[in-house]
């Protein structure tokens, strides 16, 4: 059965066919015949003989009239299997005789070792006819950051931060990704956050999993929302249970803290680093209480600190 992030980076590209052209000839370098229109094509590679092929997704290059000018198999791969060199040949034959275009493999991996295994020659006997897929691992994936991107292409925005999330130098991307998931419809960004959330390392995923909760930026998105609406209730719930184990006040103060921070969050209300840094440190329960009581109504921070 496939994993999640196999189901995820398959999505990718039935939702966005656009994305294969644009990393062929990006990343790949690899050049492609004048096209007008691209389309989603039938993964359903079975030729007459009884053996079963059916690709990840097929997205196929036309011009304005329709006729095909190159069809592109997408195959995502995460492990090493060796079926895969027998088939691989089989969908692009079938392709080709099906369409009367010329086709290509583009294979995605989200390990750069298995990118390695992909990336190996498949030589099918006759002389010079050799298959060296186009694959596409993290080594290739580029950096993409920036509230532009992460809105124009956000399929793109996420696959860097699964390639490149867990580098301490890109973590623009992971900010990124956020308002990518800000730009989807619900399902998708369930669907990518939670494969994002996975491929990354405890401090990366904690960092995303913050910005998601606290972010400093007004959400547009239904997921976001219910996202930040979760943050709070579990913030302040964790931080009065954390109370019973690490001293009654502390427990409590660190929970109004956080609830302070959800609160202003879901406001919309940016809270700079310092403030944050303040928020946290404070130690007076009644100092907390106030503060909450004033986030509840306050439209700005002003509302809440009488020295902001």
């Amino acid at each position: 059965m496939p994993s999640s992030l196999h189901e995820a980076l398959t999505e990718m590209f039935r939702c966005r066919p656009s994305l294969v052209p644009s990393l062929l000839t990006g990343p790949l370098s690899t050049a492609l015949p004048s096209y007008d229109r691209i389309r989603l094509e039938s993964g359903d590679l079975t030729a007459l003989v009884p053996t079963e092929f059916r690709a990840d997704a097929v997205v196929l290059l036309t011009t304005k009239t329709g006729d095909p000018v190159l069809a592109v198999v997408v195959e995502v791969q995460l492990g090493r299997d060796p079926t895969k060199r027998t088939s691989w040949p089989a969908y692009l034959a079938t392709l080709h005789a099906r369409l009367s275009c010329p086709a290509v493999l583009l294979v995605v991996c989200a390990d750069a070792v298995i990118a390695r295994w992909c990336a190996q020659p498949i030589e099918l006997g006759h002389p010079g006819w050799i298959l060296r897929p186009l694959v596409l691992g993290p080594d290739q994936v580029p950096v993409v950051a920036g509230s532009e991107q992460a809105h124009a292409v956000p399929e793109l925005v996420v696959l860097s931060a699964i390639a490149h999330g867990d580098e301490p130098q890109h973590r623009e991307v992971l900010d990124a990704v956020v308002q990518a998931f800000d730009a989807m419809d619900t399902d998708h960004a369930a669907l990518y956050s939670d494969v994002v959330l996975g491929a990354l390392s405890g401090a990366a995923r904690r960092y995303v999993e913050e910005l998601m909760a606290t972010g400093t930026y007004e959400v547009k998105s239904e997921f976001l929302r219910r996202w930040r609406e979760q943050a709070l209730t579990e913030g302040h719930s964790e931080g009065r249970a954390e109370g019973h184990s690490e001293g009654r006040a502390e427990g409590r103060a660190r929970g109004e803290a956080e609830a302070i921070l959800a609160i202003l969050a879901a406001r919309d209300i940016m809270v700079p680093p310092g403030v944050r840094t303040r928020i946290l440190e404070c130690h007076d329960l009644d100092q907390l209480d106030e503060w909450v009581r004033r986030a509840a109504t306050a439209a700005s921070l002003g509302d809440v600190f009488d020295d902001a």
